[in-house]
């Protein structure tokens, strides 16, 4: 009987103890039932990035999170257009030992509010101008007939909100769109009227261990139909459970998560899931994070 090679994945960061990706893609590989396959967490420090390169690219594909996934772009050998124009990568497949880098967090996001049955269109406000505010504001460009973007930042932060804008302009007009980004402080947001067909928080505020930070206030929430949390650990962030409180749709950064995952075995391997097999995962993956949690190895 001939068995079949495995097949070598990884995810690299620093620090990576707290990563919930093998979980989530070993689950992946068990569900598309395809050759026998390998996730490592690997630590990277950043000094050490450009000499694991070399290991990495014997890799068939590898995802990449907090710090390297602007580090890493001049080390691959090509780019996706959307990892080119968003600036940052997040999945790497390897074919032929030439290294291909992709964004797939901006396609999570979009996946997980579909699965909810929120659609981004309208005013939509962003808090944060980060890497995470980034991708998702390209995607949403991509996506969205009409962008309509506000980003609520710090004040140190506002040349570089409005830069992110100047270039998400331009990205529109390179789609034949005329996009609409604003920014304001978060004071500004505080005191305004404005409201939003969708709050998307991109920031870490309200992630383990400040569980009890909430980004905005309860009265700015009010002001939008919808609420999406990148940050999944915990699972329900103060924000979302002042969405709940006022009766708006509440959507987890767990969701994104999975979602972003599916889309790099799509680019891996070509796999396909049932979306039932994916809600599933995802009610799985966040009852792990809620175990882990509990025993304080989050």
């Amino acid at each position: 009987m001939c068995t079949k090679p495995l097949r070598h994945f990884a995810v690299i960061g620093h620090p990576i103890g707290h990563t919930m990706s093998p979980f989530i893609h070993e689950r992946l590989f068990a569900l598309a039932q395809k050759e026998p396959s390998e996730y490592l967490a690997l630590d990277i420090p950043p000094q050490d990035l450009g000499s694991a390169m070399e290991t990495l690219r014997g890799l068939e594909g590898f995802n990449v999170t907090i710090p390297h996934k602007e580090a890493i772009l001049p080390l691959l050998d090509q780019l996706s257009p959307q990892a080119r124009a968003f600036g940052s990568v997040n999945t790497v497949c390897t074919r032929e030992g030439v290294s291909t880098g992709y964004t797939t967090d901006g396609i999570g996001c979009l996946k997980a509010l579909e699965a909810a049955g929120v659609t981004p269109e309208g005013p939509c406000l962003l808090l944060g101008s980060g890497g995470a505010a980034r991708a998702i504001a390209f995607a949403l460009t991509e996506s969205v007939p009409a962008p309509q973007l506000t980003f609520a930042v710090r004040e140190g932060s506002v040349e570089k909100a409005r830069a992110l804008c100047a270039s998400l302009s331009q990205y529109a007009a390179n789609l034949g769109k005329t996009g609409a980004y604003t920014v304001c402080t978060y004071g500004q947001l505080e005191t305004g009227t404005a409201r939003f067909r969708l709050l998307l928080n991109c920031t870490s505020v309200g992630m383990y261990p400040n569980i009890q930070a909430c980004p905005v206030s309860e009265m700015v929430i009010s002001r939008c139909e919808a609420v999406f949390d990148a940050v999944y650990n915990p699972h329900e962030t103060r924000l979302l459970q002042t969405a709940q409180k006022l009766h708006l749709p509440a959507i987890h950064g767990m969701a994104m998560l999975v979602w972003q995952a599916v889309a790099a075995h799509q680019i891996w391997d070509g796999s396909e899931y049932r979306p039932e097999d994916i809600q599933q995962l995802i009610q799985d993956a966040a009852e792990e994070m809620a175990r882990r949690f509990q025993e304080g190895k989050a």
